[in-house]
């Protein structure tokens, strides 16, 4: 492709989508390059504390126990309080949470931070997929989505290189800089962000208020709730990459540097790949792109049995890499689509509640298969996971009519585009020029 060819697809990617949500943007992105603590915590606990694997383990259950408690309730305040208050009071909290835990030394103390910082850390979710959804017009969602898919893995990416060297010098200035960096992002977004809770109607003298949302009203959304029950499934399957591929390398004799060398690869590609992807799947029927991914990354991981070396186990992480790429946007997209305005906070923290409880069922599900029936049946049972997936997509959406044509209406806003760029002047600036995004400094 050529330059210029380069420069006009890097124009329409970022293109059209508001100044806040370019603010909002920079804040995940700032905040996944502070993520520090999470990669090295097993470190820091086993050779610098000097506990055993299995307190190392225990603490990080309890943190992830934090995040299936934090979900809902977070959901809820972001539909109460708003989402911009629930991100200030999930990003403070997390902040001095990750800077105490830094100075914890008593086992008992450590463990019950860890679940705060859990806890916190996760709160924020909700809100920015709520405000996200809130601020970007629904034909130009699952491009936003991605964007911030993107930021969070370049983000994590650096921060996971950047937590190797922090480690070597001092594990409190980790805790330190990951409070600093949080506080940063708070700051961004007290400055810079704006309220979108979409405000309630005006209604008539003596009319009663509607009824509000609740999480009961969630759980009752058969449809829903089956979408969520389906992400979990395809959580579960994403998180062997983390729990399930190091233990089944270590078994083939392979080393912990030759896992990193595997698992690299999926940052990178999703770096590399997630945004001309999303450029090119942004207008095809996401009921297809989900039920095509599912099966690719069931069948991406099924591969694994097969793989012996490294460059085998990389090649089978490209596979479901894409599958991933291709999975989370349009299923962020979906969610907020099935979900009503006012009650986005619930319905995004039940569905961010599906992956924190796959985080804490991933490894004992690897754990206990890998010692009962060896590795290859835990691929084995991806590859199921994968193909069930794909029919509950198929089965659950294939008489759902979305509530907002997202295909049309993308392709009547480019008609619109193209027609009035035909029609301007040579001496008037672009439509585009006008509305470029705020650059995320």
């Amino acid at each position: 492709m050529s330059v210029a060819g380069l420069r006009k697809a890097a124009h329409e990617t970022v293109a059209g989508l508001p100044r806040e949500f370019w603010w909002l943007w920079t804040s995940t992105l700032v905040n996944r390059l502070g993520a520090f603590v999470a990669t090295f915590m097993a470190l820091y606990l086993t050779l610098d504390r000097g506990y055993s694997a299995s307190y190392a383990g225990l603490v990080a259950s309890l943190h992830g126990l934090g995040g299936v408690v934090s979900s809902l309730g977070a959901g809820v305040m972001t539909d109460r309080l708003g989402r911009r208050p629930t991100m200030l009071i999930a990003q403070l909290s997390t902040a001095v949470s990750v800077a105490v835990l830094g100075f914890m030394v008593h086992p008992v103390a450590i463990a019950g931070v860890a679940f705060v910082v859990g806890m916190a850390s996760n709160a924020s979710r909700p809100a920015v997929q709520a405000m996200m959804a809130d601020i970007v017009r629904p034909e130009d969602r699952v491009r936003a989505f991605s964007l911030n898919y993107w930021a969070v893995n370049l983000g994590f990416a650096v921060s996971s290189a950047g937590a190797g060297f922090i480690a070597e010098y001092s594990y409190m200035a980790g805790f330190l800089g990951e409070a600093l960096l949080t506080l940063l992002c708070a700051v961004v977004v007290f400055l810079k962000v704006p309220e979108s809770r979409p405000e309630e109607e005006p209604r008539k003298a003596g009319e009663a208020a509607p009824d509000d949302v609740r999480l009961s009203t969630v759980l009752r959304d058969g449809r829903y709730m089956g979408v969520v029950g389906l992400s979990f499934l395809v959580a579960l399957i994403f998180q062997q990459g983390y729990v399930g591929l190091p233990v089944a390398m270590g078994t083939d004799g392979l080393s912990s540097s030759d896992f990193g060398t595997a698992i690299a690869v999926n940052g990178v590609l999703i770096v590399a790949l997630q945004i001309p992807v999303t450029r090119f799947i942004q207008h095809r029927d996401p009921r297809r792109l989900l039920i095509i991914s599912s099966a690719l990354a069931g069948y991406g991981f099924g591969l694994t049995a097969f793989a012996g070396s490294v460059g085998v186990y990389a090649l089978t992480v490209c596979v479901w890499t894409l599958a991933e790429i291709v999975n989370a946007p349009t299923q962020t997209g979906l969610v907020v689509q099935l979900a009503p305005a006012h009650g986005r906070g619930r319905y995004q923290g039940m569905y961010t509640m599906s992956w924190s409880v796959a985080a804490l069922i991933a490894p004992l599900m690897s754990g206990f298969v890998i010692d009962h029936y060896g590795a290859a049946w835990l691929w084995g049972t991806c590859a199921v996971l994968g193909t069930v997936t794909a029919a509950g997509y198929w089965l659950l959406m294939r008489n759902l009519e979305l509530p907002e044509p997202v295909v049309a209406a993308s392709t009547a806003s480019e008609d619109r585009t193209a027609s009035e760029d035909q029609a301007a002047p040579e001496d008037q600036a672009a439509p585009e020029d006008r509305t470029a995004p705020e650059p995320a400094v």
